[in-house]
């Protein structure tokens, strides 16, 4: 009997040490921020010019340089931030469970994300366009696509609306990545690429010169900061941190650095849409 009891104490001291030795559940983001000092953010790995994972392990590109900025007026270091690479699939998903504290990933703001996650932002607004070869001057825009061959990712919507709306005609190709679509385009397999204009212009830059943005957008997807449901607190705390950004110059400076040799048009920061 002594044995059992004994059992039960120890047990029930396990479980409590086990629980409290877990990661603790903040209310807002700002709270996780002031109180460890360290925040977890969700950003894209394959997209150079916004959320790219470097050769040595590390992040770079326009999103990661305004999460950076984002986590600093909230009191994080660059040092202390966790990067987890996220894709469009898994994106709310990651923020409903707490695997990350908030998600820059070229994150479209809409109503139906909305039911989920909260957004701050947005912080930039893209629209679709198309890649091509910077030597073809015949591709002007998506109606000039009839008869030739159009690369997007399986499972996206872009391409679609191009041959719904545009060019009937238009010959669809999917790839896996974008990557493996800017490789067939380089080589002369396919002519062109959509999707939004800001990744697009990554490409553009990471392949210097051959490549060029057609520079007639025509959709518009504003890009958010995704925080947890009814974060009031931190939505206000990121938006201010991006008002900031807009004002004080570093939001160009960080989109210039960032995919300005693409030759891609910089637009200005975008209007905030408080809620």
């Amino acid at each position: 009997m002594f044995g059992r009891s004994l059992y039960a104490v120890f047990a029930v001291v396990t479980l409590a040490t086990a629980c409290g030795g877990g990661q603790e559940s903040y209310a807002s983001v700002v709270d996780k921020a002031k109180n460890e000092k360290k925040l977890v953010i969700g950003v894209k790995a394959d997209q150079p010019g916004l959320g790219l994972r470097t050769p040595n392990g590390d992040f770079s590109g326009f999103d990661i340089e305004v999460a950076t900025y984002v986590a600093k007026q909230l009191g994080v270091e660059a040092k202390d931030i966790t990067w987890k690479e996220t894709v469009s699939a898994n994106r709310e998903a990651f923020i409903e469970q707490g695997q990350v504290d908030m998600v820059v990933a070229t994150y479209s703001i809409t109503d139906a994300r909305k039911q989920k996650v909260s957004f701050a932002g947005p912080y930039f607004v893209a629209g679709q366009d198309l890649l091509v070869r910077a030597a073809d001057a015949a591709l002007t825009g998506p109606e000039a696509l009839n008869g030739k061959k159009l690369c997007s990712v399986a499972g996206s919507t872009p391409a679609q609306k191009v041959k719904t709306e545009y060019a009937k005609e238009v010959q669809l190709q999917e790839e896996r990545t974008y990557s493996a679509c800017v490789d067939r385009v380089l080589g002369g397999q396919l002519d062109a690429i959509t999707t939004d204009d800001v990744i697009l212009a990554g490409y553009a830059a990471q392949h210097g010169g051959k490549l060029k943005v057609v520079g007639k957008p025509f959709s518009t997807e504003k890009y958010g900061i995704g925080l947890k449901k009814d974060d009031t607190a931190g939505r206000k705390a990121v938006n201010d941190a991006l008002e900031k950004m807009f004002s004080d110059g570093s939001w160009t400076k960080a989109l210039q650095a960032s995919v300005g040799s693409s030759g891609f048009t910089l637009p200005q920061a975008p209007k905030l849409e408080r809620y």
